[in-house]
């Protein structure tokens, strides 16, 4: 375990990480927060991904695109100061990685500026020579195939991918690359589950699935899904675990209620 500047804890490695396949499931979540990120680290998770899913749940953009640096590196920073043990990956935005000096710069950032472990950019072949460049620097990368959030509208939108066997063994062969690369884990995301348990035997490094099956090395869902913040449209893979979504609304509406009837505060509620 390397230790964290300012802390007396340690956190996970990608060694180590990568020594739970086979042995244990890795549980990964997504947190954007100091204390979001403390609860999910407290609770024993073994990675923490400060997502660009942030774009949507918190930024309120459609799509992960607009998402910038200087956004990323605010949430890592904070994330990062919450988390103790887990490993924290920091998810490269759209643009950040368009070259290997662009990527090593950012992905340097990261990790000497923000406090983050590792970085996860989406892609294989295509990105192949950030990929190199990062491995050769000594930064950790995750991979993200399949559904590839930053090129959904190239895929045709959020669906699931590797459906046929053209794009299938695309994949395949993407995924086989990013481990001979040296990605320490691959990310999965909306592929059949045949698909992701044939990967997941393939390749040296563990696999986190999102929509990919049980067969994976281990399984990420992004925060606010898994605890009922959620829209109109909820993916099929996705199990609420909790609904303080319904519950912060009630609290909202009980707390103004008692301003307006004048019943918060109380007296035993002030000075």
């Amino acid at each position: 375990m390397a230790e964290r500047p300012g802390l007396t804890a340690v956190r996970l490695t990608v060694k180590q990480i990568r020594e739970k396949k086979g042995v244990e499931k890795i549980a990964v979540l997504t947190a954007y927060d100091y204390l979001f990120a403390g609860l999910v680290d407290q609770a024993g998770l073994d990675v923490v991904l400060v997502g660009d899913s942030l774009g949507m749940v918190l930024l309120g953009y459609e799509s992960t695109v607009p998402v910038t640096m200087r956004d990323m590196m605010h949430h890592v920073k904070a994330a990062s100061r919450g988390v103790k043990k887990a490993l924290v990956v920091a998810d490269m935005p759209f643009g950040s990685y368009d070259t290997p000096e662009r990527a090593l710069r950012n992905a340097r950032r990261f990790m000497k500026e923000a406090g983050a472990d590792a970085v996860k950019l989406e892609g294989g072949q295509a990105v192949r020579p950030q990929v190199e460049a990062l491995v050769r620097a000594g930064i950790p990368v995750m991979g993200h195939l399949g559904l590839t959030p930053q090129s959904a509208s190239q895929l045709g939108g959020y669906k699931v991918q590797g459906k046929t066997s053209a794009q299938a063994e695309e994949i395949f062969k993407d995924a086989v690359l990013l481990d001979k690369l040296g990605a320490f884990a691959i990310v999965l995301e909306c592929v059949p589950a045949k698909l992701a348990g044939r990967i997941t035997q393939e390749v040296c490094c563990p696999t986190i699935g999102i929509g990919a099956g049980a067969a994976t090395d281990g399984q990420v869902l992004v925060l606010t899904d898994m605890l009922g913040f959620r829209g109109q449209v909820q993916p099929k893979f996705v199990r609420a675990y909790a609904e303080l979504g319904k519950a912060a609304a009630k609290a909202f509406a009980q707390y103004r209620s008692d301003v307006v009837k004048g019943k918060f505060p109380s007296a035993d509620e002030s000075y």
